[in-house]
């Protein structure tokens, strides 16, 4: 595929995203709760949000 998009992530990013899938999962399974990330995790995912944003051509402003 011509349009593949790779995100390389580091491991503290990767357990981030993870966590707040797997969040996101049991909230729509079950109506669980979804926390809030601490700082350093929330900081982490806007990173990386902001990276496959770019990679997508999102461009979008937060």
């Amino acid at each position: 595929m011509t349009d593949d998009i790779v995100l390389r992530l580091d491991r503290d990013t990767a357990e981030d995203l993870y966590e707040v899938l797997w969040l996101v999962g049991e909230h729509i399974a079950a109506g669980a709760l979804i926390t809030e990330p601490p700082p350093e995790a929330d900081a982490r995912l806007a990173r990386m949000f902001k990276s496959l944003g770019d990679s997508l051509g999102k461009g979008r402003v937060v």
